[in-house]
């Protein structure tokens, strides 16, 4: 018998006591515990980059980091950011360059896109390339994604914004 551990972190915004056991790993907290279905859970060895969320304002592999390790932590998922506009310009983007096809990678993809804008803004296309290669896509061939991200950091360089796809309808 497992005794489970008290933890306690914010997670979208919300505070989230729970119990858990040590070894209950923190994408599937998010996902088996409080139903959060962006992260997904890919090849379990932090590879694939389908379980990316954020600690503390950092993008971490949610199958390699222990639900435990998150006490006391702020924990944002795809479902938070984007309920507070942080990637509309990026889910725009990716919806017009077709870069978001079967999902699987997408909430993955979405963060770690959005940590290359925020931390290097005037990125080039092979930077970009270099930055998503720790997500795996088998939908896109990756051209599509790139496509996108560079797309919005073209805009924000322009202080321009994406226009949204069904704004043209």
């Amino acid at each position: 018998m497992t005794l489970k551990k008290k933890i306690s972190m914010t997670v979208n915004g919300q505070l989230v006591n729970a119990e858990v056991e040590p070894r209950k790993h923190l994408v599937d907290f998010l996902r088996e515990d409080l139903y959060l279905k962006g992260p997904h859970l890919g090849c379990e060895q932090g590879a694939c980059g389908a379980c990316t969320v954020k600690v503390d304002g950092q993008i971490i592999r949610g199958c390699l980091f222990l639900a435990v390790q998150a006490d006391g932590s702020v924990v944002e998922t795809v479902e938070g950011l984007t309920k507070n506009g942080v990637l509309t310009d990026l889910q725009e983007s990716f919806m017009r360059h077709n870069a978001m096809q079967c999902g699987f990678c997408s909430s993955g993809m979405l963060l770690a896109a959005a940590e290359l804008i925020e931390k290097q803004p005037k990125a080039t296309r092979e930077q970009v390339r270099e930055w998503i290669s720790g997500n795996y896509c088998r939908c896109t061939g990756y051209h599509s994604i790139v496509d996108a991200i560079v797309d919005v950091l073209d805009a924000r360089a322009k202080g321009q914004k994406i226009k949204p796809v069904l704004a043209n309808a």
